[in-house]
């Protein structure tokens, strides 16, 4: 059997694509039936929604930054073609890990078969594993806590509170990392919505490495108390005013990757405002999602589109679709059609 050493192969960087339209029309001329005709259709009810003057929110659950879809999602946020971000925190921390610790990730191709001892040996080499990506912790991780440590304490210091991703926006903006990049900032799409400045709401980020860098901190004394950063209330707060502001003369899509709370947190905004606040406003114009969950009892990653009619999130003339495949193919499809490449 192979030992771990040679299963392991270097991350490659996937080469980026020419601006000729070759996907566009790859897609038109060939996905035409099934769930390839979803992606088609999805991807063309985007374009048409931004040619009217609309907007387009992304929720993006899984483990989509170490996959590097940052290599197309960049650009969609450079372009204007995304306004707005849900995810989780390991998906915003996992950008920046790549980033500037991408010589040192290790791919293992064979993952699936992969013993409890080899599984053992890579986490005491430091190398935690997402599916067939391992990251460094010392060269990623700790790099990262140590330096979002001392924003935390300056907050503190300064009495000051943000939400996470004004902390991360800082540190980039701070420019500290620089001399630490290993790939081209512009595939890293934190950087660029830090460069578009458009907020990043992150429920539940507690359970990242971040997250618990941050509560291990205040146990160790580095800061007295968690109040400096935002909590997952004030996030909705904010995303009621954002959300409102951004659709007073346009409609608002929603695309989200994968289930869970990094979709289900933002869309609900919609009910919470008619619903709760009884107020106008409206509901989402666009809807897509891409999930491998198949539809299930109970189940908001696989429930229907037509589920949240009841629930006054959408329309029943909203454009709704679902696309039954791996994010980590079809987003980067759907984005450079978008984008016309």
């Amino acid at each position: 059997m192979a030992s771990v050493k040679e299963k392991v192969q270097e991350v490659k960087t996937a080469p980026r694509l020419g601006n000729d339209g070759t996907i566009r029309r790859f897609v038109q001329e060939n996905y035409k039936h099934f769930n390839a005709a979803v992606v088609g259709d999805a991807a063309q009810a985007w374009v048409d929604l931004l040619d009217r003057g609309g907007k387009m929110f992304l929720a993006m659950a899984g483990a989509m930054s170490t996959g590097e879809l940052g290599i197309s999602l960049a650009e969609m946020i450079r372009q204007g073609k995304i306004h707005g971000i849900s995810t989780t925190g390991a998906n915003v921390e996992e950008d920046i890990f790549n980033l500037i610790a991408h010589s040192k990730y290790r791919r293992i191709p064979h993952y699936r078969n992969l013993s409890d001892g080899e599984e053992q040996l890579l986490f005491e080499s430091g190398l935690n594993r997402v599916t067939d990506t391992c990251i460094p912790e010392e060269a990623a991780m700790r790099v990262l806590d140590k330096r979002m440590v001392a924003l935390w304490q300056k907050a503190e210091r300064d009495g000051k509170r943000y939400f996470h991703y004004e902390f991360i926006y800082q540190l980039i903006r701070s420019r500290e990392l620089e001399s630490r990049y290993e790939i081209e900032p512009r595939n890293s799409w934190v950087v660029a919505a830090c460069e578009k400045d458009i907020p990043i709401y992150t429920p539940g980020w507690e359970d990242s490495t971040l997250g618990n860098s941050c509560v291990a901190e205040l146990l160790k004394g580095s800061y007295r108390s968690l109040y400096i950063i935002k909590s997952g209330l004030e996030q909705m707060e904010h995303l009621v005013h954002w959300y409102k502001e951004n659709t007073k003369d346009a409609p608002m899509g929603f695309f989200q990757i994968g289930g869970g709370i990094a979709g289900d947190f933002p869309i609900c905004v919609v009910p919470l405002v008619i619903q709760d606040l009884h107020q106008d406003c409206r509901k989402w114009g666009y809807f897509c999602q891409i999930s491998d969950s198949t539809t299930s009892f109970g189940s908001y990653s696989g429930a229907v589109p037509n589920e949240k009619i009841t629930w006054g999130k959408l329309e029943s003339t909203t454009p709704r679709f679902v696309i039954e495949s791996d994010a980590a193919i079809v987003a980067p499809l759907i984005f450079h059609y978008v984008l016309n490449t």
